[in-house]
């Protein structure tokens, strides 16, 4: 099988500003960053007024957030064996948003991964587990792929600042309440 390239799918701008977002120590920089890498999902603007934390825009992506992974989680068929694992990713969204309402990003941070994990396989089984998935998901749904992609270069035990694991969990965030 031949691997797939994110560069066949993004601008070499949306790939250094992803590096960028990774090595800023700089808020600046990091929304600057995330507002690049939103613009790819034609979200730029949008995301800059979530990201400067202007008006109540953080509450709307959290609160759409949160309705449109419950529908998603709900409507995915899963197998018997895994209705188990539905109900513990229902369960620890709702914990999620409220450490995300809380303002407690950093301790948010790792929980969000796990999150991510759980709904991405009950989306798509076991072919999470493959080491090519992140190919496969490329080839099949390039929006989410490069999604996918996004969140599989964020470091899982990253040492940030509150502000920065706020834009790295906002920018995922938003891309799952418009999915």
């Amino acid at each position: 099988m031949n691997s797939v390239s994110i560069v066949d799918f993004v601008e070499k701008r949306t790939v250094a500003a992803l590096e960028s977002l990774l090595k800023t120590d700089s808020h600046e920089e990091a929304v600057k960053a995330s507002v690049t890498l939103a613009d790819f999902f034609g979200a730029g603007d949008a995301f800059k007024k979530i990201a400067d934390n202007a008006g109540d825009s953080e509450e709307k992506l959290i609160s759409s957030f949160h309705n449109n992974l419950v529908l998603l989680i709900q409507k995915t068929w899963v197998e018997k064996s895994d209705e188990t694992l539905k109900a513990q990713v229902l369960y620890q969204l709702e914990e999620f948003c409220s450490q995300i309402t809380s303002k407690t990003y950093t301790q948010a941070y790792p929980q969000f991964f796990s999150i991510l994990n759980d709904v991405v396989y009950l989306m798509f089984g076991t072919q999470t587990r493959s080491p090519d998935f992140a190919d496969y998901a490329l080839r099949i749904d390039p929006e989410f792929g490069i999604f996918w992609w996004y969140i599989q270069s964020l470091p899982k035990d990253a040492a940030w600042t509150e502000e920065k694991s706020r834009i790295a969990i906002l920018l995922g965030m938003y891309f799952l309440a418009n999915y």
